[in-house]
């Protein structure tokens, strides 16, 4: 992760702090989320300290500090999906993985997160998992999808 960290630093400017955000979006798209180590390396480039880096990061809802679970849900929580019952699926995950939105299961299979919206409000409530759409999925419907998501994972 260091080398691939290092490789990304040397495309901004030593110091130039109004690059912070697009280095943290870099960072974490390249890497998945945004380590410890990660965050004191930017703190030295471009000389902030951990804590005002964590404080704007925290700010903004995107940013991850743990890697994501191997099978990645979005949920969208939009108006429409909003309407069409999307707040009993985040219940749901919550109930099934035992996590909070933004954190991944202790086994490292299962994170999620919550979106403000997919674009598919026609179809909703929206789910997304690992980059494939599921729509008007109710919560009922849960329990089933993450028992054969876990066994694909399993059995891959």
């Amino acid at each position: 992760m260091g080398t691939e960290l290092d490789l990304i630093l040397k495309k901004y400017k030593p110091g130039k702090r109004e690059d912070l955000i697009p280095m943290l979006q870099e960072v974490q798209e390249h890497i998945g989320f945004l380590s410890e180590e990660a965050v004191v390396k930017i703190g030295n480039y471009l000389g902030l300290s951990t804590t005002k880096i964590y404080g704007l990061a925290t700010f903004y809802d995107r940013f991850r500090f743990y890697p994501a679970g191997k099978i990645k849900i979005l949920v969208c929580n939009g108006t429409s999906c909003f309407l069409n019952g999307s707040q009993s699926i985040i219940n749901k995950l919550k109930e099934e993985t035992g996590i909070q939105p933004g954190f991944t299961t202790r086994d490292g299979n299962f994170s999620y997160e919550i979106v403000s919206c997919m674009g598919g409000c026609q179809n909703g409530p929206l789910i997304k998992v690992n980059g494939e759409y599921h729509t008007h999925i109710s919560a009922s419907q849960l329990p089933e999808l993450l028992k054969k998501l876990k066994y694909v994972l399993e059995n891959d």
